[in-house]
């Protein structure tokens, strides 16, 4: 029966479970496969609240998000504004207004949570 987890021996345990029953290779909808599913979600559940992942900040995500469309400072324009625009929010020298984050979220699909963070400061 799958538990809680509360500390790094439980998830041990619970990822040594986690193998054994993927050996087992369970058919859906059986007993064994109802149990994998949930020993899954218990673990993911521990291990985000134990090594929680932290939010990227909001220009390296557009960066990455150019770097991976194959996007110019120039696509970005649309979103922010005008080239100078677009040049002081990827050097960090102007913050993202709110009109920018529903544009980049909408246009790009990088999420609110990500846009909304104070932008990290270059140094």
């Amino acid at each position: 029966m799958t538990r809680l987890i509360s500390d790094d021996e439980g998830h041990a345990s619970a990822l040594a479970e986690l193998d054994r029953l993927l050996d087992l290779d369970p058919r859906p909808d059986s007993p064994e496969a109802d149990e994998l599913q949930l020993l899954a979600l218990v673990i993911e559940i521990y291990e985000q609240r134990r090594w929680p992942i932290p939010l990227p900040d909001p220009v390296d995500a557009i960066l990455f998000v150019m770097d991976q469309q194959g996007l110019t400072r120039r696509d970005l324009q649309r979103c922010l504004g005008s080239r100078s625009r677009v040049s002081e929010v990827l050097s960090r020298k102007r913050s993202l207004s709110l009109r920018m984050v529903r544009a980049l979220h909408k246009e790009f699909g990088i999420p609110f949570e990500v846009l909304v963070q104070e932008t990290g400061r270059a140094a």
